[in-house]
């Protein structure tokens, strides 16, 4: 079996995912477009009662399993009060820094289904009016949502259907460079989502047979923690969480590379899978980093400590700037689409 990675068809994709709002708590429309995906690979698949996506590719030894995920929730807001200007205060969906958001253009999701622009700011923005525009702090006291409407006060805005828990999701901005980057928010994990499903795509449009039964968990609840935690087939011995790579000061991920996480937040990976991921890489020229996250967490550790008996790793592309205006290049999906394949394709040791 030979395997080709098809850049513009994944980079494709990949613009699709990241273009549909899905804050975690807010993933029904992602969840659909990817079973529509799935239904027309013609892969079987579950959906479970928290709305992830589990396809299942029977493989020659059905005993010991395999399952590989990736989640397509977000980093996002919602509403935590209107304010009698008629703006809006936010609560955080997952972790980020609010200085990352600031300026950025959004959407508010109406419980009717209506979807009303805004742009995330300071209260305190106009720097003719605030002498101290730029040393006040940005959190959830002065962070604000400006409502693409005419507006005044609360009552205003209520009347357009907004209320206290609409989700908040944020524009993606995505832009692929002739350079080979891809510039967008959520690529985390939106990139190896596209990744995933390419892999799906290949398999079956190939006929492929995997030497073991593996599963490809579609989650969405990652970014607040438990989207990988629930309805692991109990003949899965090996985890794979497919996730991005945390790029800064003292890391070795890059943007080009596949990154192979030795240890994060949780505490070590699996040992000999791990390794068993390296030699792969060296084994098949794929280049790769190996690295510590030091505040990072991921649906395989979710999955430990929920108390699944099962060995967990951790791969994926090198992403720059996570949970801001991300990051990565060509060479990194295509290292992390190579690692996939080789590793679907081993026997387990």
């Amino acid at each position: 079996m030979s395997y080709t990675f098809q850049a513009k068809e994944t980079v494709s994709l990949l613009k699709q995912l990241v273009e549909i709002p899905s804050p975690s708590g807010y993933t029904k429309e992602i969840m659909d477009f990817m079973e529509r995906i799935l239904k027309e690979l013609n892969v079987s698949y579950i959906r479970t009662n928290k709305g992830a996506l589990i396809a299942t590719i029977k493989g020659t030894d059905d005993t010991k399993h395999r399952l590989l995920t990736a989640h397509t929730d977000t980093l996002g807001a919602m509403v935590k009060e209107v304010k009698a200007s008629g703006r809006l205060k936010l609560a955080m969906v997952g972790g980020f820094n609010w200085n990352a958001v600031e300026g950025e253009y959004c959407t508010i999701h109406t419980a009717s289904g209506k979807r009303i622009r805004g742009t995330i700011l300071m209260h305190q923005t106009t720097v003719h009016v605030y002498k101290n525009a730029s040393s006040l702090p940005r959190d959830e006291q002065n962070i604000e949502v400006r409502v693409d409407e005419k507006v005044t006060n609360a009552d205003g805005t209520r009347e357009l259907g907004i209320e206290v828990g609409d989700f908040v999701s944020f524009d993606p901005r995505f832009e692929e460079t002739k350079t080979g980057f891809i510039k967008s928010r959520h690529l985390d994990d939106k990139a190896s989502t596209a990744l995933l499903l390419q892999l799906i795509k290949a398999v079956q449009e190939n006929n492929w047979t995997l030497p073991h039964t593996t599963h490809f968990y579609i989650s969405n609840n990652e970014e607040i923690g438990f989207g990988g935690n629930s309805n692991i087939p109990e003949q899965t011995v090996e985890y794979i969480a497919v996730d991005m790579g945390a790029i800064g000061d003292g890391q070795t991920s890059d943007e080009y590379t596949v990154s192979i996480c030795a240890k994060d937040s949780s505490g070590p990976y699996h040992y000999e899978l791990t390794r068993q991921l390296v030699e792969l890489a060296k084994q098949e020229n794929i280049e790769y980093q190996l690295d510590i996250y030091p505040f990072y967490g991921s649906d395989a550790s979710a999955a430990i400590r929920a108390g699944f008996d099962v060995k967990h790793a951790l791969f994926g592309p090198g992403i720059e700037a996570s949970h801001a205006y991300e990051r990565t290049h060509i060479e990194s999906l295509e290292n992390t689409a190579k690692l996939l394949y080789a590793y679907v394709n081993s026997k387990m040791v």
